[in-house]
């Protein structure tokens, strides 16, 4: 059997994963998840980072983080941030703050919940992790991570944006603001909008997630306007897609190396 076709219901001939979103065939639709808990999280910055055109963010780590925030599938809302007056939002976390996000994402995993976050693997765990000074836990929380936007990567050799895909899905919430802009806010005092735009965020990842397993495939809207799609019949935890077979990425000028998500995983 195809390794990838198991891995993600892709066939290794043309079927109707990858067929253009326009087709009215349909992929064959993965069975309801049930009742298995989902708890979807973020973080936003509290540093204000000015990048240069090309620039990679992931340069001016460790990073100081603001808030944090985690959506189970009702809708429910815990938050996690910097205080600096009585408990009210500011600054940044803490090291027993950090730590105290990542213990609670095991003790979701540990209970059986499917703890998701898009990107969450290169990005979220792992300053979380620096933050905690525990990279040991936040390692442990992203090897049972379900990162989508990793998930696809794996398949496709190129990264997706969370808004992209949303579109794609047909799911009416959208972003409150640009990622980028909510370190900015938080500097301004803003820090019940940007509360809300990591708690929203969690909400869109949670409502893609729940999109992707009702209907067996992912769909996003591309760079040019158009929509595609791809068969995605089972989401599996990074553990299971480390050592997946590489796309073919022959046609990219500059493929990103998959160890750009994973490298930071060696170690104990």
């Amino acid at each position: 059997m195809n390794r990838q076709a198991d891995l993600f219901g892709n066939p290794a001939t043309p079927g109707p994963g990858s067929r253009p979103a326009g087709d009215p065939a349909k992929a064959p639709a993965k069975a309801p998840a049930g009742t298995r808990a989902r708890l979807a999280f973020d973080i936003e910055l509290a540093d204000v980072i000015e990048l240069a055109p090309g620039d990679d963010l992931d340069r001016h780590g460790p990073f100081k983080i603001a808030c944090a925030a985690a959506v189970d599938e009702r809708g429910l809302v815990r938050h996690w941030h910097g205080s600096v007056t009585r408990g009210q939002p500011g600054g940044h976390l803490d090291a027993a703050g950090a730590k105290e996000v990542l213990l609670h994402l095991r003790a979701a995993q540990r209970a059986g919940a499917m703890v998701t976050a898009w990107n969450g693997l290169s990005f979220d765990l792992r300053w979380l992790g620096h933050a905690a000074g525990d990279l040991g836990l936040a390692r442990e929380v992203a090897r049972e991570l379900f990162d989508p936007m990793f998930q696809f990567f794996v398949l496709k050799g190129y990264p997706v944006g969370l808004a992209a895909v949303a579109d794609g899905m047909g799911i009416a919430e959208k972003k409150s603001m640009h990622g980028e802009d909510a370190p900015k806010e938080w500097a301004r005092g803003n820090h019940q909008a940007v509360l809300d735009y990591v708690a929203g965020d969690c909400r869109l990842t949670d409502a893609v997630v729940a999109r992707i397993l009702e209907t067996g495939e992912i769909r996003w809207r591309t760079k040019k306007g158009t929509l595609s799609r791809e068969a995605l019949r089972r989401l599996l935890p990074v553990r299971d897609l480390l050592h997946a077979p590489e796309p073919d990425v022959s046609w990219m000028t500059t493929p990103l190396p998959r160890s750009k998500f994973t490298a930071w995983l060696d170690g104990p």
